[in-house]
């Protein structure tokens, strides 16, 4: 039952691929690499789930004049971006995975 409540807190988005398709993903997390903001997407399917782990990374850019606007996802074109990016997904996940393993001790 907790994982039905989890799945409705959860904040997601819908994409609109190259093809037309639109792809609803979960928000993972949004971090921070080299003074630039970037989003942690996970494509789910039909059914709210994904089955192969894969995860999307894009730039992410809010406007600054208006906090309401959607915010804006740019799509990353360079490899040693990319690969800096999914460097830290990993240092965050790392972190994550550190900080339940804390968190079961503390109980």
């Amino acid at each position: 039952m907790a994982d039905n409540n989890f799945a409705e807190e959860e904040m997601t988005v819908e994409l609109e691929l190259d093809d037309g398709e639109k792809v609803s993903c979960a928000v993972i997390t949004i971090l921070t690499v080299a003074k630039k903001d970037y989003i942690v997407l996970l494509p789910l399917d039909e059914n709210g789930d994904n089955q192969d782990g894969e995860v999307w990374f894009y730039g992410y850019k809010e406007n600054e004049n208006d906090p309401n606007a959607e915010p804006e996802l740019i799509y990353i074109e360079d490899d040693d971006e990319y690969e800096a990016v999914s460097d830290a997904f990993d240092e965050y996940l790392d972190n994550q995975e550190f900080d339940e393993l804390v968190e079961d001790t503390d109980k």
